[in-house]
């Protein structure tokens, strides 16, 4: 038999429910409680562990072994974390499907050239997936339901050729199948110990017996029968709530839950080969109402250490009227950004150092105090122009003939023996420009520019009135 075209990896996240609400790594003792008359633990993070709680335990006794935070399982937050998940997993491979309650499958046997072979792969997603806060499970088989199974087992494999499958497979405990109570039990009622002693029985009397499910489910993790899986299907835009383990009362400790968020968001990123120039943060206060700040960006990016930056910088400045519950972030601009590195063209690193710069100061600053200067096709200075955002701004043409700085409004310069004044007497630089224009929109100019030098060697732009008193202004300053 040769070996299967696909190859799955299974994503098996078995403290699912804590980690979804953040738990995960908390240092304090956490719980997840059932609930009702006589509640138990669901399970403990590990500082819970370590005090010797365990599944099962009564809540009142896990309370006597320590100090202990009791919540409650939220299976809302648990599918919006597995889906944030699926996302971010895209850019791995062009297949994800999800493994529900707490699973996900990938089809990583294409990607494996792109990434390094399989050994890279599994590192790579082992390494972000901690990073979002979880402690997975890997496992990778030919078959996806295989690839459950170990999984489920809470066993790391790495399986590639479909012929090495069985044995593997015969070890695990029939607990993996995940059949109903009453087949399971009729399983262990008749000694069976393991899928390999069910594989060593005939099958027609075991499909009579327990069904044809049970065949079934085995025929399809060792490859007899197809495993069709159905694909995840991406959200068109990015939007991510988080909730809180607890309430937070300054910036500072929103940044452990807002890297979380910007890893996830550039996983996404990347699965579509795009970046962003706006992220939208929506913080959810006490009474449940919302807040929200931007951050904007020069040009679109998808780096989550150039994102976390510009997002610490950005939230020194913000001030919190009441306190934190869950922190949102949306993203609905998203810009095509190929992977190829321009690093190495003339300029690049200059350019990329000055938008650098431009983004910590819009992020210091705000987006209305730092902004670019656009062109517009006017001969009359005051209407050449217009503010714009940085990464919008237009190349500036002939800086010797026009200053950039600009004064707000044209001054009116003392004239003595026929020659203007300022700090001194100016001397005309080189012939003048006469602009006239603006009678089609009602502002209407005609004045004869010069380029003008006082006696301290600075230079200014200067004009005279064709019409009228013919008086002398003062318009530019050259740098």
């Amino acid at each position: 038999m040769r070996a299967p075209a696909s190859l799955w990896l299974c994503l098996g996240l078995p403290a699912l429910p804590l980690e979804a609400l953040g738990l995960g790594e908390t240092p304090g003792a956490s719980v997840l409680s059932t609930g009702g008359h006589d509640p138990r633990v669901l399970m403990g993070n590990r500082a819970a562990c370590a005090l010797g709680i365990i599944p099962g335990m009564r809540t009142g006794a896990a309370h006597a072994l320590g100090s202990l935070e009791v919540h409650t399982r939220c299976e809302s937050a648990e599918r919006a974390a597995l889906h944030a998940l699926a996302a971010w997993c895209g850019q791995f491979t062009s297949f994800v499907s999800l493994a529900f309650p707490d699973g996900l499958l990938l089809e990583v046997g294409k990607s494996l050239s792109l990434f390094g072979g399989i050994e890279a792969i599994r590192r790579s997603i082992r390494t972000g997936v901690a990073a979002l806060g979880y402690q997975p499970i890997l496992a990778i088989a030919p078959t996806p339901l295989g690839a459950i199974f170990f999984v489920r087992a809470c066993q790391e494999s790495c399986l590639t050729d479909l012929r090495q499958l069985r044995g593997p497979l015969g070890r695990l405990p029939l607990e993996v199948l995940g059949v109903d109570e009453g087949v399971a039990e009729a399983l262990v009622g008749l000694g069976l110990r393991d899928l390999g002693d069910y594989l060593r029985l005939p099958r027609d009397g075991m499909a009579r017996r327990f069904g044809p499910d049970v065949v079934s489910r085995l025929d399809r993790a060792l490859g007899r029968q197809p495993d069709p899986r159905v694909p995840f299907e991406p959200p068109a835009r990015f939007e991510r709530v988080l909730d809180l383990p607890h309430e937070v009362y300054d910036t500072e400790a929103l940044q452990f839950a807002a890297r979380r968020l910007l890893l996830e968001l550039t996983g996404f990123l990347r699965a579509r080969g795009a970046g962003t120039r706006l992220l939208v943060f929506g913080l959810v206060h006490r009474d449940r109402r919302e807040s929200t700040f931007r951050l904007e960006l020069v040009e679109p990016s998808r780096d989550p250490e150039h994102l976390g930056q510009l997002l610490q910088i950005r939230l020194e400045r913000l001030n919190l009227p009441e306190p934190i519950r869950a922190l949102k972030l949306m993203v609905d601009e998203l810009c095509p950004q190929d992977g190829i590195s321009l690093a190495l063209l003339p300029g690049a690193k200059a350019r990329a150092q000055s938008i650098a710069f431009l983004e910590r100061l819009r992020a210091r600053l705000g987006a209305e105090a730092v902004r670019g200067l656009g062109l517009v096709p006017d001969h009359r200075p005051e209407a050449a122009w217009y503010l714009c955002p940085p990464g919008e701004a237009s190349a500036l043409s002939d800086r010797r003939r026009r200053p950039l700085w600009l004064l707000a409004e044209p001054r009116v310069l003392v004239v003595q023996k026929g020659r203007p004044l300022l700090r001194g007497p100016l001397e005309l630089i080189g012939r003048g420009e006469r602009i006239e224009g603006g009678w089609w929109d009602g502002r209407p100019i005609a004045r004869d520019y010069f380029i003008a030098r006082n006696p301290a060697g600075s230079r200014y732009w200067v004009f005279r009135e064709i019409e009228g008193d013919r008086r002398w202004f003062v318009h530019g300053i050259f740098d």
